[in-house]
């Protein structure tokens, strides 16, 4: 059972209530009571979703890692059906589930994002050798937003695990591809 509802639509200042009445997404309900910072972390989410370099699909196999690692159902829930639409495969997924990154149904660059995901939530921080290696994969810009993505739904688990948000079906809405420049 929740520990704290979700604010009201009804009851949401605008342009919040357009956007809680546009989603079932009932993270969103939780969120808007910090009504100022509601906007502003919606298009950093947003951004995060649809705007980076970062492949789409390390994008969503670290989502799945950090949910996995803190045990969030909701976000898995949610990011099980966006990771397959950009290309996971079921034994990737089921992989994570079962904290086998070194499966052999990833590449060298799926399992490097793993280990690193891994090591930011359990260690804090990963370590250096694992930065510079990432770095010489991915670029230092995409090695940012990866730690961007992983902070920020880090930051999203502990708020669903801290409010008792219960996972809900998914609510599939698969963000483009950004366009190349």
């Amino acid at each position: 059972m929740p520990r704290i509802a979700g604010i009201d639509p009804d009851a949401a200042p605008e342009p919040i209530r357009k956007v809680l009445t546009g989603s079932s997404l009932n993270l969103l309900g939780i969120v808007a009571h910090a009504e100022s910072a509601f906007e502003p972390w919606l298009r950093y989410s947003n951004t995060l979703l649809r705007k980076l370099e970062l492949e789409p699909l390390l994008r969503e196999l670290a989502i799945l890692q950090v949910a996995h690692l803190c045990r969030s159902e909701y976000e898995w829930t949610q990011h099980d059906s966006i990771a397959q639409a950009v290309g996971a495969s079921a034994a990737q997924i089921a992989a994570i589930a079962a904290g086998e990154e070194a499966s052999e149904s990833f590449d060298d660059r799926q399992r490097l994002v793993l280990s690193f995901t891994r090591e930011v939530v359990l260690d804090g921080a990963a370590g250096e050798a694992a930065v510079k290696r990432l770095e010489a994969e991915l670029g230092t810009r995409q090695l940012v937003e990866l730690l961007l993505v992983v902070g920020n739904y880090m930051g999203i688990a502990r708020l669903i695990a801290t409010t008792g948000l219960e996972a809900q079906d998914p609510v599939v809405t698969l963000p483009p591809r950004r366009p190349a420049a």
